[in-house]
C-alpha cells in the first residue's frame, strides 16, 4: 500500500517538475529586443547638428570611427555585466544616428536590461511587413524633367536609399546607360557593394551606387530558406525592385509581359542614384534589421530614405511617436535625411494609419485614370465586365467556345477528395474530365480555398495548360460575396468576375443552355463564350480616387487611439495598379513567377512616388532641409481631380467625398512643389518641444525615449510649425501661429484667406503681407467655436501670392465636449 503511494507521489512530483520546466521554457522563449542607450551617437557627438544646412557632416573621420568603437565596446560591456552568460546574442550595435543595440534574449533578461544603468529604453521587436509606367505622365513629370535637363538627368546627384527586400540588378530599369556618363557629384555619399553569386560585383554599376544586406534579426528568429532567403542584396521577392524602379528607375524601359507590350516605364527621378539596404526576407522581417539599415543608410550619406516596409501594427504600451522605429526616423531626419514611409494598407476604417510622426512623410494611395477592363462575351450576345491581363481566346471573339462549369466536368472515377478546391476552384487537373473540358472555357468558382488563401490563380492556369482548356473564368460566389480583383497577367486567356450580380448573369445563361439527366449530370453543353483582350488600357473616368486599402487618419497618440494634433496621412500619390520592375523568382507571389514586371497596388507603391519627387525637389533646391521639402509637397497639393471635382475616396462598398484623413494635403503636384513660394519648416528642437507638450506627457518619458530634456514647451501641440493645422480638442477658442519663409528669388505680396471648418470662425493676422527673398513672416491663426459639432470638421488657409504662388494649409478640427457627470 505504502509502496504504491510512493510511486504515485513520485509520478506526481515528476509531472509537476515537467510542468514547471515546460512553463519555464514557454516563459523564457527568446525574442529580439531593441535597446536605446544614454550618450550621443556618432552623428550628434559633441553637440554637432549636421542636418541644419541641408548636408550631413562626414561620419567616416578618425574621430567618428573612434567614437563608434567606443559605443560598440560600451554595449558589449553592458551586456556582459548585466545578462547571464549564454542567455543572449547581440545582433547589432546602432551607433551612427542612434546609440543602442539589438539583442536576442529572453523576457527575464530584457527586464534586467530595463533596470540597468545607462539604458533609456527597451522595446520588443514587433517585426516588419511589406506595405503592399503611366504615373509620370499622370503627374505631369515630363514638364518637371525639362526644367532639370531632361529625363535622364532628373534627380541626378541625389541618392535614394531603399530599405526593402533588395533589388534585381539585372533588370533594365537599373542598367548602366552607356550614353550617359555618371558624373554626378555624390561626394557626400560613401557606400559599399556586398556581393555573392546572385549579386556579382558589377551590380553596383553607377545607377546602383551601393548595396548592403542586414540579416542578423531574421536569422535569429527564423530558419531561413536558402533557396529564396539569399544573404545578399539580391531581391527574391520583387517588392524592393518594384519600389526602387518606381522612384528612380531608368526612363523609357519597355514593359513586356507574356510577349505583350504594355508601354514604357520610368521612375519619378530617373537620373537619381540608388542605394540598396535589404532588410526584409521572404521568410521574415524584423525591426532590428530595418533599424540597422536606417542607421547605416544615414551614415552612408543618402539624401532620402524610402520605407515601404515597417511595423504592421501600432506599439502596445507607448506613445506612437516614441517607439524605437519612429525615434530612429527622427534621428535620420535630424541628420538631414528626408524620410518617407507608407501610410499602411488597413483602410478604409478610421485611424488605421501606420505613419504617426510629424518628422516622416506618410503616403496614402490613389488610382489613376488608367484601367484594364476585361470582358466575357456570352453566346446570347451579352457582355460581362471583368478583370484579367490576358490575351483573348482564339479568334478574338469571332469564335465562341463550349462553356463548362467545373462542377459539371468532375472526373467521376477520380479518387481525390470532393472538396471545393477539387470540384469548384480548378486547382487540380486530375479532378476534371479532360474529354469534357478540352478546348472549352471553364467556369471556376471562388470558394473556400480562395477565401482562406490556400487556392491560387496560378493553379487554375496550370490546370488549363495541362488539360488543353481554351480559357478560364473565376466567378464570385454568393456564399462569400463580391471579391476584390486586381489585374494579374495570365499566360492563358482568363478573366475574373468579382461581382456576384455579374456571376449570376453567367450562371443563368449557362443553366438555360445545358441539358441534365435525372441524376443532374449534364448530357448536353449548349452554352458558348469567348474571353476578350484584357490587356488594353482605358483612360477615362474620375482620378485620382483614394484607394479602398489606403490607411486613414486621424492620427493617434496611443493604443487607445486618442487623436493627435498631427495630420496623417501627409500626402496622396498613385499607388493602385502601378507597373514597375519585378524579380522573376517572385518568392511570395507565385502568380507573378517568371515575370520581370508586375502591376501592383499598395501604399508601398505610392511611397516611392513621393521619394522620387523629393529627389527632384532636392536637386532643384539642394540646401533645403527635409521639412522644407515636405512643406513644398504639402502646400502645393491638389484637392480636386482631373475633372475639377472634389477628390473621392473608396469606402467599403461606395465612393464618398474624401477628407484630409483620406488624402492628407491632397494629390502631389510635382511641378508646383519645385517652386512653392513659401515653406513652413521645423527642426529637431521643435519636434522635442512638440513631444514635451503632448497632453499627459511625462518629461521623463521624452528623456528616456529621445535622450532630451523638456526645456521648452509649445503653448499647444498644434503650434508645431507644420504645413497643416490639426486640433484634436478645440474648446471655445485657440490661438496658433505659423511661420513661413520666402524661398523665391523675388519679393512677393500675399493675400491671406480662409475657408473655416464648419462650426468655427477663423481670423488671420496679418490679412496680407509682403515678404522678401529668404525672409520670414509670422501668421497668427485665431480659431473660435461658433457651433460645436460631433465629429471632425475641415477647412483650409489659402495664401495667394502676387507672383502666382498659392500656398494651402489644411485645417482639421475636433470639438471638445465637457464630460457628463
Amino acid at each position: 500500500m505504502g509502496g504504491g503511494f510512493d510511486i504515485i507521489a513520485s509520478l506526481q512530483f515528476m509531472l509537476l517538475l515537467f510542468y514547471v520546466n515546460f512553463a519555464a521554457c514557454i516563459a523564457e522563449e527568446r525574442a529580439i529586443y531593441l535597446v536605446l542607450m544614454e550618450g550621443d551617437p556618432v552623428a550628434f557627438h559633441r553637440g554637432s547638428s549636421p542636418g541644419e544646412n541641408g548636408r550631413r557632416l562626414g561620419l567616416n573621420s578618425e574621430v567618428s570611427e573612434a567614437h563608434a568603437k567606443h559605443l560598440v565596446d560600451s554595449h558589449d560591456r553592458l551586456l556582459q555585466k548585466t545578462l547571464e552568460s549564454g542567455s543572449y546574442n547581440k545582433l547589432y550595435s546602432f551607433k551612427h544616428i542612434v546609440n543602442g543595440f539589438a539583442v536576442h534574449t529572453t523576457s527575464s533578461q530584457a527586464r534586467r536590461l530595463k533596470n540597468a544603468s545607462g539604458v533609456r529604453l527597451v522595446e520588443r521587436d514587433r517585426g516588419a511587413k511589406l506595405m503592399t509606367t503611366y504615373t509620370p505622365q499622370f503627374l505631369d513629370l515630363p514638364e518637371v524633367w525639362t526644367q532639370e535637363g531632361g529625363d535622364k538627368n532628373a534627380g541626378e546627384g541625389i541618392v535614394i536609399g531603399f530599405i526593402d527586400t533588395g533589388i534585381n540588378p539585372c533588370h533594365p530599369s537599373f542598367s548602366y546607360d552607356p550614353t550617359k556618363l555618371f558624373t554626378s557629384n555624390i561626394s557626400h555619399f560613401s557606400g559599399a557593394c556586398e556581393t555573392d553569386p546572385q549579386f556579382p560585383a558589377g551590380s553596383c554599376n553607377g545607377k546602383i551606387v551601393s548595396a548592403r544586406f542586414f540579416s542578423a534579426g531574421a536569422q535569429a528568429v527564423a530558419t531561413l530558406n536558402t533557396s529564396v532567403d539569399f544573404l545578399s542584396p539580391f531581391d527574391a521577392v520583387g517588392h524592393g525592385s518594384h519600389v526602387a524602379s518606381t522612384a528612380a528607375g531608368n526612363t523609357g524601359v519597355s514593359v513586356l509581359v507574356n510577349g505583350f507590350f504594355y508601354g514604357r516605364a520610368s521612375g519619378m527621378a530617373p537620373g537619381a542614384q540608388i542605394a540598396v539596404y535589404k532588410a526584409v526576407y521572404p521568410t521574415v522581417g524584423t525591426l532590428a534589421d530595418v533599424v540597422s539599415a536606417i542607421d547605416q543608410a544615414t551614415k552612408d550619406g543618402v539624401d532620402i530614405i524610402t520605407l515601404s516596409v515597417g511595423p504592421d501594427e501600432p506599439p502596445e504600451d507607448k506613445f506612437t511617436f516614441l517607439n524605437v522605429f519612429d525615434i530612429v526616423m527622427l534621428y535620420a531626419q535630424r541628420a538631414g535625411v528626408f524620410v518617407v514611409q507608407a501610410a499602411g494598407n488597413h483602410g478604409p476604417g478610421p485611424s488605421t494609419v501606420l505613419s504617426y510622426s510629424p518628422w516622416a512623410v506618410g503616403v496614402a494611395a490613389s488610382g489613376t485614370d488608367r484601367t484594364y477592363p476585361g470582358s466575357l462575351l456570352l453566346g446570347n450576345g451579352q457582355k460581362v465586365g471583368g478583370v484579367g491581363l490576358s490575351g483573348p481566346t482564339l479568334g478574338e471573339g469571332l469564335f465562341l467556345y463550349k462553356l463548362v462549369l467545373a462542377k459539371d466536368a468532375v472526373n467521376i472515377n477520380g479518387t481525390f477528395p470532393r472538396t471545393p478546391q477539387y470540384i469548384e476552384e480548378c486547382q487540380f487537373p486530375e479532378a476534371l474530365d479532360r474529354n469534357v473540358v478540352l478546348g472549352s472555357v471553364i467556369i471556376c468558382t471562388f470558394s473556400d480555398g480562395f477565401y482562406n488563401g490556400t487556392s491560387t490563380l496560378t493553379a487554375i492556369v496550370d490546370t488549363a495548360r495541362t488539360l488543353g482548356i481554351m480559357g478560364f473564368i473565376l466567378v464570385a460566389n454568393p456564399t462569400y460575396g463580391d471579391f476584390i480583383a486586381e489585374p494579374i497577367p495570365f499566360a492563358v486567356p482568363g478573366i475574373m468576375i468579382p461581382s456576384v450580380a455579374d456571376a449570376k448573369v453567367i450562371s443563368q445563361y449557362y443553366e438555360q443552355q445545358i441539358e441534365r439527366d435525372g441524376r443532374g449530370f449534364v448530357i448536353k453543353f449548349g452554352a458558348r463564350a469567348a474571353i476578350g483582350d484584357g490587356r488594353i488600357a482605358s483612360f477615362k473616368g474620375q482620378a485620382p480616387i483614394v484607394s479602398r486599402f489606403s490607411a486613414r487618419g486621424p492620427d493617434f497618440m496611443d493604443k487607445d487611439k486618442n487623436p493627435a494634433d498631427i495630420l496623417k496621412p501627409d500626402i496622396l500619390a498613385p499607388g493602385h495598379q502601378v507597373w514597375a520592375a519585378w524579380s522573376p523568382i517572385s518568392a511570395l507571389e507565385p502568380t507573378l513567377k517568371g515575370y520581370n514586371f508586375a502591376l501592383l497596388s499598395g501604399t508601398s507603391m505610392a511611397t516611392p512616388h513621393i521619394a522620387g519627387i523629393a529627389a527632384l525637389i532636392k536637386q532643384y533646391n539642394p540646401l533645403w532641409t527635409p521639412s522644407m521639402i515636405a512643406s513644398a509637397i504639402s502646400t502645393t497639393a491638389n484637392k480636386y481631380d482631373i475633372n475639377g471635382e472634389h477628390i473621392m475616396a473608396e469606402g467599403s462598398d461606395n465612393l464618398y467625398p474624401s477628407t484630409p484623413f483620406d488624402f492628407g494635403a491632397g494629390q502631389v503636384n510635382p511641378t508646383r512643389a519645385l517652386d512653392p513660394g513659401l515653406v513652413l519648416s521645423s527642426g529637431y528642437d521643435d519636434y522635442i518641444s512638440f513631444l514635451c507638450s503632448l497632453p499627459n506627457m511625462d518629461p521623463a518619458i521624452v528623456k528616456n525615449s529621445t535622450g532630451e530634456l523638456c526645456n521648452h514647451f509649445l503653448s499647444h501641440p498644434a503650434n508645431l510649425n507644420l504645413p497643416s493645422v490639426t486640433i484634436s480638442s478645440l474648446a471655445g477658442a485657440q490661438l496658433l501661429r505659423r511661420t513661413v519663409k520666402n524661398v523665391g528669388l523675388k519679393p512677393e505680396k500675399y493675400l491671406c484667406s480662409v475657408m473655416p471648418p464648419n462650426g468655427t470662425l477663423v481670423n488671420l493676422n496679418p490679412p496680407w503681407f509682403t515678404i522678401t527673398p529668404q525672409g520670414t513672416q509670422d501668421l497668427d491663426i485665431q480659431i473660435n467655436v461658433t457651433n460645436g459639432m460631433n465629429n471632425w470638421s475641415f477647412g483650409e488657409i489659402v495664401l495667394t501670392g502676387s507672383l502666382n504662388h498659392i500656398v494651402r494649409i489644411t485645417l482639421s478640427v475636433l470639438f471638445q465636449y465637457p464630460h457628463e457627470n
